[in-house]
């Protein structure tokens, strides 16, 4: 059987040759008909698809405030110190950097220096990532598969749920995911003509990826490589040396950094956080490598079942489908479909190469998401969405143009009921979010699958299309808007409304979880996010000090992050405070950091990086992150921090915050719990607005 779909010119002229007596068209004309071949209700549609995405990722996008503040306080950083830039530091003093290569955040700091500091300087740019993505992908899809073919992936990629919430916050997901797009595009050049300059290119944006989110951007390799090595025109021997030059930009690409920071004397340079020996390479195959695989990850919050159980239909599961899974079923069957119509096709055929390179990509990340035994996030599958779109895409095209065949007309009706029963089940998992709607998607649904197998007019078939498109996007366009509409803080966020339990899958749900970790705490940890042992130095035992770590931190101008329609409407970061989300700084304290800050290199310290930066984006001064993100890593010592308080730079301590060090996490250092201990010894708390605070210059 051989492929049944015509391949579309790969290069149209803008306008019509001269000699043809067609009149040129003005650029107005231009921009809105798009390419002479194309009907005229591409480009419209296109724009469309643009503009609502924008509007979609743009709407109430302040509410959210600093969103991650983990990652905000560096960009705040960042746009003070252009040492603090390069490395990523979590302070403009240069203590400890996040625990991410920094590139996602050299974009927010260049717009935080020309826009200044607020949470649309750090938010909008993400924001516009995520209408580039969409974007790309329809251009991407387009060139092998039409402009329908496009849209529909442009549109399904945009309107997954987890899309809307990444690329309306500041974790690195949203760069990363629009670089995976970009090498895609660039293998599909690459593809069309044995393209050595596109495959490298491929291999720059992998790169590029790594240094956006580390070992993530390798995921899609096998995808790129695969396509290449399967479909690409070159002999086979030549095909395997451009992979083999693309593999080496992707080192150069990514190389030249791992190999600057490690050469960089400690003494000259931050402490890289979330590593236990002060180094990138440790922590590109340690915490953020082979341990979110294994669950070994030294300093770590644990990983293992408490971040969900691991198996095949993990991306169906009450904390994962909601995010991703409207459509998943509905790719795989399509996909399927499509390599068997294109079974016999030629080895160079585009239309199998197409379903390789983002089958592979669905299917390898899809399969490492779900067995993964380090930490996982359910924000995580938001680098699944371009796959599930595209493959939804290029298999609707390929399946309806094939319609006749009864096998295509019998999968491309099986794909739409499946879908529609699917979206039923899942807006089922939250009975009062528009309890209508899964009746309206089922019903909807089942009338469009029948449509598809008994219509043989092509009115008819288009109408039938048509139900089938509104039917399968409904629920994820409902999860889309309803995410849109409320704001979203700290270091777990999620899509959608709460789910109740009974998922589908391992891990099953758990009832009104948004995301987090199950039953509402962080594995390997300590209830209240407080030191270890509860309490904290100079406050109440088993807990935090008052006020010290509530949700949503503070936003520009003092007032708490998201404002109060945050704090009444659920801004949810998941739980644990200190930890978790930044602390809420009232006026009182803020004034008190403030006085004098130049004269000291950090007006204060705090255990854990989200509760030093509730501090730092309030006051826009230093405040050193004793321990990193979870408190555990070794940085400073006990030694390096009484240095500083000996120099009087350090002004105030802050009592309260994440973990700790002793016996926090897997095997991570003790240092943040020797420091609290030694300040509660021989410095006297008072308490300002709440929190506990010890004056270290007193003495």
């Amino acid at each position: 059987m051989t492929s049944t779909l015509p391949v579309p010119p790969i290069v149209a002229p803008v306008d019509p040759p001269a000699d043809l007596g067609a009149r040129p068209r003005s650029r107005r004309s231009a921009l809105l008909r798009g390419r002479v071949a194309d009907a005229p209700w591409v480009r419209p549609t296109l724009l469309a698809l643009l503009v609502l995405t924008g509007v979609l990722y743009l709407w109430g996008l302040g509410a959210s405030g600093w969103g991650n503040a983990f990652y905000s306080a560096a960009v705040q950083a960042g746009s003070e110190s252009w040492k603090a830039f390069f490395y990523g530091s979590s302070d403009a003093a240069n203590s400890i950097t996040v625990d991410k290569t920094p590139a996602s955040l050299w974009i927010m700091a260049l717009s935080v220096r020309i826009f200044g500091l607020s949470s649309w300087s750090i938010l909008v740019p993400q924001a516009l990532l995520g209408v580039a993505t969409a974007g790309l992908l329809f251009g991407t899809v387009r060139r092998w598969y039409g402009p329908a073919a496009g849209l529909i992936a442009g549109a399904v990629s945009a309107l997954t749920p987890v899309a809307v919430l990444m690329f309306r916050f500041n974790n690195p997901d949203a760069l990363l995911v629009l670089l995976m797009v970009a090498g895609a595009y660039a293998t599909v050049r690459a593809v069309e003509n044995g393209s050595t300059k596109w495959l490298v290119l491929a291999g720059t944006f992998v790169g590029l990826g790594f240094l956006t989110k580390m070992l993530q951007a390798l995921l899609v390799v096998p995808a790129y490589a695969l396509a290449y090595l399967i479909a690409g025109p070159p002999k086979l021997g030549k095909r395997i040396g451009q992979l083999l030059l693309a593999g080496l930009a992707l080192i150069l690409s990514a190389g030249w950094y791992i190999g600057l920071v490690e050469l960089v004397p400690a003494s000259m340079r931050p402490y890289i956080g979330g590593s236990q020996n002060n180094s990138l390479l440790e922590l590109t195959l340690g915490y953020n490598g082979l341990g979110r695989l294994n669950g070994n990850e030294t300093g770590g919050v644990g990983g293992g079942g408490g971040w969900g159980e691991t198996g095949i239909l993990r991306m169906f599961d009450t904390a994962q489908g909601g995010q991703i899974s409207w459509l998943l079923p509905a790719a795989l069957i399509v996909l399927v479909a499509g390599l068997v119509l294109t079974l016999r096709a030629a080895r160079t055929d585009r239309l199998r190469a197409g379903l390789i390179l983002w089958g592979t990509w669905l299917i390898g990340t899809g399969l490492v998401f779900s067995f993964m035994q380090g930490i996982f996030h359910a924000y995580y599958t938001v680098a699944l969405a371009p796959a599930v779109g595209a493959v939804v895409g290029m298999g609707a095209a390929l399946l309806w143009r094939s319609r006749r065949n009864p096998f295509a007309s019998l999968t491309l009706a099986a794909a739409i009921g499946v879908s529609a029963w699917w979206s039923w089940h899942m807006l089922g998992r939250s009975p009062e979010f528009l309890p209508w709607l899964r009746w309206v998607v089922l019903v909807g649904g089942i009338v469009a699958a029948l449509g598809v197998l008994a219509s043989l007019r092509l009115r008819i078939a288009l109408a039938s299309a048509g139900v089938a498109l509104a039917a399968v996007l409904a629920g994820p366009a409902a999860y889309a808007v309803q995410t849109a509409s409320e704001p979203h803080t700290g270091s777990i966020p999620s899509a959608g409304p709460a789910t109740q339990g009974g998922g589908f899958g391992p891990g099953g749900g758990r009832d009104g979880m948004r995301g987090g970790a199950p039953g509402g705490r962080v594995p390997g940890g300590f209830p209240g996010g407080g030191f270890p042992g509860g309490g904290t130095p100079g406050g109440p035992p088993g807990g935090t000090a008052p006020g010290g770590t509530a949700p949503g931190g503070t936003a520009p101008g003092g007032a708490s992050q998201g404002g109060a329609a945050a704090q009444g409407r659920g801004a949810r970061g998941g739980g644990m405070g200190g930890l978790l989300n930044a602390a809420t700084v009232s006026d009182e304290l803020k004034a008190l950091l403030d006085a004098d800050a130049d004269r000291y290199t950090w007006v204060a310290a705090a255990v854990g990086s989200q509760n030093a930066s509730g501090y730092q984006l309030a006051t826009e001064d230093p405040v050193m992150a004793i321990g990193g993100f979870n408190g555990s890593d070794p940085s400073p010592t006990l030694a390096q921090f009484q240095q500083y308080v000996a120099e009087k730079k350090i002004h105030y301590f802050i009592g309260g915050g994440g973990f700790g060090g002793r016996g926090a996490g897997n095997g991570g250092g003790s240092s943040s719990s020797q420091i609290a201990e030694w300040v509660a010894a021989n410095y006297t708390a008072t308490t300002v607005g709440g929190v506990t605070l010890y004056d270290l210059t007193a003495q």
